[in-house]
């Protein structure tokens, strides 16, 4: 048994005050600080607000065991009673290719785009203000979300894939952005300074230092950001109007309510996904 004598000199003085010895003679340490009782304080809010709110909800006198069963049996059409009732299968692949290039083209646009912003915001390649003022300008951008940019767009486009993949590729190019710029930021400063100090210009540090450098990362970033695209892009079908296999499960759950078709086209998005991800993961082991 560890002595609380013993214990008490070697202990700084914020700590000394948690440790208490309890009935059994064993130490205890309870950090009590200002951070936990916060976070204890928050937690408590909002159980009571959670609480608050399911009492004072309208039920309209719903049956909430028959509300169970028949959700239950919607799940059930939906995963296991798959079946396209009104789209070919020829239909559904050509749609879910127009989803997969509006996530491709907004992808490399923002790409594009995000690298040479990235320059401008690294900050062992840019003086403080132009990263100040960059960052800044995306941490806006970025803190906007991507259907609000789609929606702002359409109001001058018009609903359709063109608003669909100018949202998309601006909130793209301040995500990678902001993942390009702190990739360069991890490259070693003294492959930098060699390099200007054998008189390399900027473009040359850039393409012999940055580039190499970061490429791995950049090109996981990349793909990450392009299987966020594809998924917004579904999404983007029905709250756009931007066609591609979102507006099919759109209709098919809103308009039709064909439960079995929107199983099928569920089904079709995910694999599409799994195949997509296998692809990517390849890609970035042979960049490696």
């Amino acid at each position: 048994m560890t002595d609380m004598a013993a214990v008490r000199p070697l202990l700084p003085v914020e700590l000394e005050k948690a440790v208490s010895r309890s009935r059994s003679g064993k130490i205890r340490i309870a950090a009590k600080n200002k951070s936990r009782l916060a976070v204890n304080l928050l937690i408590a809010v909002l159980l009571i607000l959670t609480a608050a709110a399911f009492l004072t909800f309208d039920y309209q006198n719903i049956d909430f065991a028959e509300a169970v069963l028949e959700t239950l049996h919607n799940i059930k059409t939906v995963f296991l009673e798959p079946e396209l009732s009104r789209d070919t299968v020829g239909g559904v692949l050509y749609q879910l290719l127009v989803t997969f290039c509006l996530g491709t083209l907004s992808t490399i646009l923002g790409a594009v785009l995000a690298f040479f912003c990235s320059l401008l915001c690294a900050r062992n390649l840019a003086g403080p203000v132009s990263v100040n003022v960059v960052k800044s300008i995306i941490a806006v951008v970025r803190a906007v979300p991507t259907v609000l940019w789609v929606l702002i767009f359409a109001v001058s486009a018009g609903l359709g894939s063109v608003a669909a993949v100018v949202g998309l590729t601006f909130h793209s190019f301040a995500y990678l952005t902001k993942a390009y710029a702190e990739s360069i930021e991890e490259i070693d400063p003294g492959v930098i300074e060699a390099l200007k100090a054998n008189g390399a210009n900027y473009w040359q540090i850039v393409c012999q230092a940055v580039v190499p450098a970061a490429i791995t990362s950049m090109v996981a970033w990349t793909f990450m950001r392009f299987e966020i695209n594809f998924a917004n892009a579904v999404a983007m079908g029905a709250a756009a109007g931007a066609g591609g296999i979102g507006f099919n499960l759109f209709m098919a759950g809103s308009f039709y309510f064909d439960l079995h078709e929107m199983g099928m086209l569920t089904y079709i998005v995910v694999i599409a996904v799994v195949i997509l991800e296998a692809i990517s993961t390849k890609i970035k082991a042979k960049v490696k």
